[in-house]
């Protein structure tokens, strides 16, 4: 039998945590990711599929919502989906049988990582991150823009909070741009 110990894209045991003048780096392992694409002919009932899914209408281009799930736009017809891993562990299996054919649906939970990014100084970090105009976000816009050659999506979800997806083999790539960023600006 084996003893296996779950990691985070970082290789601890727990999230790493990181705090500079007022601005914190978390490392969130704890969520379920999925990608949800319509199949051709079929976004209407995947857009259905998907509405009952969150329990709230499906997110417009360049849009988040948080509801019963939480799903933001990532090209047309197509949205990542996201829970709370420890009662979501089979979301990806859940929306493929949900959508019974009319959605390609991806597990993604070890593809990307998520950091947040918080604090009064976040906008100053962002803006030696990425070209994003994140100043100008609304709470749940999102974004997709570059941060250290690594293609990111960039979410609003307060006034002085993100979250930033990025690849989870670039999990300490990303993270070491997140720091040093948050060193320099403040």
């Amino acid at each position: 039998m084996h003893d296996l110990t779950p990691i985070t894209a970082l290789g601890g045991t727990s999230a790493q945590v990181d705090t500079h003048v007022g601005v914190t780096c978390r490392e969130v392992p704890d969520v379920a990711l999925a990608s949800f694409a319509a199949r051709l002919g079929s976004a209407p009932a995947a857009a259905a599929v998907l509405k009952k899914a969150l329990g709230a209408a499906v997110p417009d281009v360049g849009k988040a919502v948080r509801a019963t799930l939480t799903a933001f736009w990532t090209g047309p017809d197509q949205w990542l989906v996201e829970a709370p891993f420890d009662t979501h562990e089979t979301l990806a299996l859940d929306l493929a049988k949900a959508a019974n054919g009319v959605a390609s649906v991806t597990e993604q939970t070890d593809a990307w990582t998520r950091f947040d990014l918080s604090g009064d100084g976040v906008l100053a970090v962002l803006e030696l991150l990425c070209s994003a105009n994140t100043r100008s976000m609304a709470t749940d816009d999102v974004t997709r823009s570059s941060i250290h050659h690594l293609g990111c999506f960039v979410r609003r979800t307060d006034d002085d909070h993100f979250c930033i997806y990025g690849p989870r083999a670039s999990a300490g790539s990303l993270h070491h741009a997140l720091v040093t960023a948050m060193h320099a600006a403040l």
